[in-house]
């Protein structure tokens, strides 16, 4: 196992760095905004902190919340519109530092794409950069017709395959990956170094295994300025 030394050096030198979304780079969680919109959001929420602490699968977990709240593409695009999400202080300027060092970025997330995509586009991340969860709708585009079961961010372990799979497209031979949760923790290994955020919410299982947890971004931001 890594010291924290031995995690900041990868930190420092790493080729790319992956970071969730939900609570990490945003300050909410997508898909509770997503339920509250919809009607249903204290149902949806109690699901939520089950899924993240790690008692059930992540994929059952997000068939049960979507089946509550069965969000049409119209709500979808109304709550980027009226409720866009909101960044986290200093993930703009760390992923700016990140960018000027060469160091690749991307965006891991269980949420949803669209609301993603629209993240990655305030901070500059190419939408090819992101992956996420595709809601599908019927061919009218008005009715939720479930989710796409293909993407690996759909399942338990599926962060980690990602990493994999960026290891073997771009040959990175460090990966970092920063998140809030149980399924961003066990996506290292395959990821060389895990770094916990606790700066919206703390998830007391990812806080107590975490060998390096941090609450701001600029603890990340002063890492990189010491080299």
């Amino acid at each position: 196992m890594a010291s924290l030394m031995e995690l900041k050096e990868i930190f420092r030198s790493a080729d790319a760095v992956c970071f969730d979304v939900d609570s990490t780079v945003i300050r909410e969680e997508g898909i509770d905004e997503l339920a509250k919109f919809c009607g249903v959001g204290d149902a949806v929420a109690e699901m939520t902190r089950r899924a993240m602490g790690g008692t059930v699968t992540f994929k059952a977990a997000l068939t049960a919340r979507l089946g509550l709240i069965r969000p049409s593409y119209e709500q979808v695009q109304k709550l980027i519109s009226d409720n866009p999400p909101e960044l986290t202080p200093g993930i703009r300027e760390l992923v700016s530092r990140l960018h000027q060092r060469g160091v690749q970025v991307f965006l891991v997330s269980g949420g949803f794409q669209s609301i993603v995509e629209h993240v990655a586009l305030q901070l500059n991340i190419p939408t090819a950069n992101v992956f996420a969860n595709r809601l599908k709708f019927y061919f009218n585009g008005e009715k939720y017709a479930g989710f796409d079961e293909t993407q690996p961010t759909a399942e338990s372990g599926g962060k980690g395959r990602v990493i994999t799979h960026l290891k073997e497209q771009f040959h990175f031979k460090k990966v970092v990956m920063i998140g809030d949760g149980a399924t961003d923790m066990e996506a290292c290994p395959p990821g060389d170094c895990f770094i916990g955020f606790g700066g919206n919410v703390v998830r007391k299982q990812v806080k107590e295994k975490a060998k390096w947890y941090i609450t701001h971004f600029d603890e990340l931001l002063k890492e990189l300025e010491e080299r």
